[in-house]
């Protein structure tokens, strides 16, 4: 017979437990595991141990004696919840496959489906993925005679991001249309006409969309009394995770669900609260104890993750947002090395510096996948793929593609390639089929016409070439002809052909056809900035070329395991939950990170302070945090203000570690130019000074 464990339950079950809570459970999550029910926020601070707490009270509830199809667990993730779950069943030892658990859209979903006739629907709809919305969306864009090419008109994903964005924050399409996208604010009559056909289309063919899964669930609920009536006097025990990136929506839902027992418990921390690009509504955790005014307030504030030195920062960083609850990290592992602040002269510096700390790291004994650089936005990467990719070390990017495989990149590039090599044909196209009212064979009838007399470039500009253009596309064809004689004009300068692109109407087609345009313009101005570097276009194109040819990911494998090693990429955003040994974080410079982009917005710049500290806490063991002095773009060399999140902390709570510049400064940033000094064992050695000089590595000894 397996051992009891007394301990007295607050709903009049046995006393004798499967599980020992008080030996399993710390000070902290004890109480809130074996909590009597009611209203419950818990405060769980990074790395302290919020999924094995929520375990442990499903588990406490179900050896509570109630019953397993009247708890209700909702995760933002299904693997959240099938870990969740399958947890509890290796602590009790018996199947617990009765309790309703999942995400938000799962659970919508079947309850959808038991009610579909409540709001119009048979019980057999289907649900669109998001190709399938896209297509759907072109078909109505089809219906309303809108050429989207012809018109500028926002394209399927767009409209896909405008329409979720507003079901997921309640508000109207001419008000997200206002403030987010405001490029599209003259259409926004044409966009609610698209909106209201797709509505009515849906609704005809039994469709629902994922953004449906809430919107109409929660339809559902506030309009059918009897239909939220059994549900909430079914789930006797309601429990929400991540409760901080919950949107406006789903924080009903959770209320009218939990409306009769009110045994509500929402887990999560108001201060890695960073989504609101999606929705996420910041207030809805902040203002919980409001909504709840009997709620008990739990805090989880013992980090099993970090130093006490990593946690000092994050503790210094978050103190000083507006909104908060209060709570202070605090850790019961050893002390360790300090967190490392340092100031390098360019980006390739930085880059550099990244670059030598990891084959450092590595030589002591820890393996890359223990090691990530993190940054605010994705283009920020840039420097440090080209540099890893030089140097031999290998890299997983999850914030995204390569940086050389983004298609706005790839776009800008062939402007560039159709100037060093005119006859190149794939380059020629990819630039054509931008243009309104050119397709595929249009591409090939224009490229077949300017390659028959002589240089293209010169025939593009011609006006014999009009005859192939289609009825309507002549004016867009006349600007383009004028953009290819600027970026002539510019031929020996890179950079100024870059910056020429990025200016051009290709500005308004990344407009229309990105929700992200914005960050799509930020990599086009890096690009443009690593290009200053090359003298002329044959450099740049031979560095990147060179660059996206070499396979770094499948250099090392880790020991006798033969797994893989490969450093983690990522921004901030696609690193939260995630946690590494070591840790980068890179261009920590005012307007960067924080992002200028929010310097007029107070909660956008809350954000920012709670996405730093998310970033500072993804650090097990080291935390590099790191900034450029200088920054070389277009219009020359800008001196860089350090991010006001590292001026804010006290000297005592970090190392600084100053860089002497490059040995080989001429090689900044990219592959070499010549061909003798491509060999991959040759980089750039940086020397730190407070720690004394050390010798190169030896990178193919290293990898051997």
């Amino acid at each position: 017979m397996p051992h009891k464990y007394v301990l007295k339950s607050h709903f009049g079950a046995e006393n004798n437990f499967r599980i020992n809570y008080q030996a399993d459970l710390t000070e902290e999550q004890l109480p809130i595991a074996t909590a009597p029910g009611g209203p419950m926020l818990v405060i769980a601070g990074a790395g302290s141990g919020k999924t094995r707490t929520v375990t442990y009270r499903v588990a406490y509830l179900v050896e509570s004696g109630v019953p397993l199809d009247r708890i209700l667990l909702v995760t933002f993730t299904n693997k959240a919840a099938k870990e969740m779950l399958s947890r509890v069943e290796l602590l009790l030892k018996r199947d617990v496959k009765g309790i309703m658990g999942g995400t938000f859209h799962h659970v919508g979903n079947l309850m959808l489906r038991k009610n579909a006739k409540c709001i119009g629907y048979e019980p057999n709809f289907t649900i669109l993925d998001r190709a399938d919305s896209k297509d759907l969306i072109d078909a109505c864009l089809g219906e309303a005679k809108i050429d989207v090419k012809a018109r500028r008109f926002p394209k399927g994903e767009a409209l896909q991001d405008i329409y979720s964005l507003s079901l997921n924050t309640n508000r109207t399409i001419t008000d997200v249309i206002a403030y987010n996208y405001a490029q599209f604010e003259s259409m926004t009559e044409e966009i609610e006409g698209v909106f209201n056909l797709y509505v009515q289309r849906k609704r005809k063919n039994n469709l629902m969309d994922f953004d449906d899964l809430l919107y109409l669930w929660h339809k559902l609920l506030a309009e059918n009394r009897d239909v939220a009536g059994q549900y909430a006097a079914k789930f006797l025990h309601v429990l929400v995770d991540e409760y901080q990136d919950t949107n406006l929506l789903q924080a009903k839902i959770i209320n009218l669900l939990a409306a009769k027992h009110r045994n509500l418990m929402v887990v999560g921390d108001d201060s890695q609260s960073i989504y609101s690009f999606r929705g996420a509504h910041f207030k809805n955790i902040i203002n919980f104890p409001k909504v709840y005014p009997d709620a008990r307030l739990y805090k989880l504030e013992v980090n099993h993750r970090s130093t006490p030195e990593i946690l000092a920062i994050a503790n210094t960083a978050i103190t000083l947002a507006k909104e908060k609850f209060d709570k202070s990290l605090r850790t019961n592992r050893p002390s360790g090395q300090k967190p490392v602040v340092a100031p390098l002269t360019t980006v390739y510096e930085q880059a550099a510096f990244v670059a030598q700390r990891l084959l450092e790291l590595r030589e002591e004994g820890q393996s890359l996948n223990d090691m990530a650089v993190l940054y605010r936005s994705h283009y920020q990467s840039l420097e440090v793929q080209m540099e890893l990719t030089k140097r031999g070390i290998p890299f997983e990017v999850r914030s995204g593609l390569r940086f050389f495989e983004e298609a706005h990149i790839k776009d800008v590039i062939a402007y560039l390639k159709v100037f060093h090599n005119p006859n190149d044909e794939l380059s020629w196209g990819r630039v054509l089929k931008l243009l309104p009212k050119v397709g595929p064979r249009t591409a090939e009838k224009i490229f077949q016409f300017i390659c028959q007399a002589g240089d293209p470039r010169e025939t593009i500009a011609q006006d014999g070439v009009l005859k192939v253009i289609p009825g309507g596309g002549e004016r867009s064809f006349k600007q383009f002809q004028a953009l290819m004689a600027q970026l002539k004009e510019k031929r020996d300068k890179p950079a100024e052909m870059i910056k020429a692109v990025s200016e051009s109407n290709y500005a308004d087609h990344l407009k229309e056809q990105y929700p992200n345009y914005r960050e799509r313009l930020e990599d086009l101005e890096q690009l443009g900035s690593y290009a200053t570097q090359y003298k002329s276009l044959e450099e740049l194109l031979s560095s990147l070329a060179l660059a996206s040819g070499i396979e770094a990911e499948t250099i090392v494998e880790a020991g006798e395991t033969g797994e893989k090693e490969a450093c983690v990429l990522t921004t901030v955003h696609q690193a939260k939950g995630l946690e590494w040994k070591s840790v980068f974080l890179v261009w920590l410079a005012d307007g960067r990170f924080p992002s200028y982009l929010s310097f007029d917005k107070e909660e956008e710049m809350e954000e920012e302070r709670r996405l730093f500290y998310v970033a500072v806490t993804r650090a097990k063991d080291e935390l590099y945090l790191l900034y450029p002095l200088i920054y070389s773009g277009y219009d020359g060399e800008v001196l860089m203000k350090v991010s006001r999140y590292l001026e804010e902390l006290p000297s005592w709570a970090y190392d600084k570690w100053e860089v002497e510049e490059s040995l080989d400064s001429s090689a900044c940033g990219g592959l070499a130019r010549d061909e003798e000094a491509v060999d991959l064992s040759e980089y750039r050695e940086i020397k730190i000074k407070n720690r004394g000089d050390f010798e190169a590595i030896d990178i193919k000894e290293l990898f051997a």
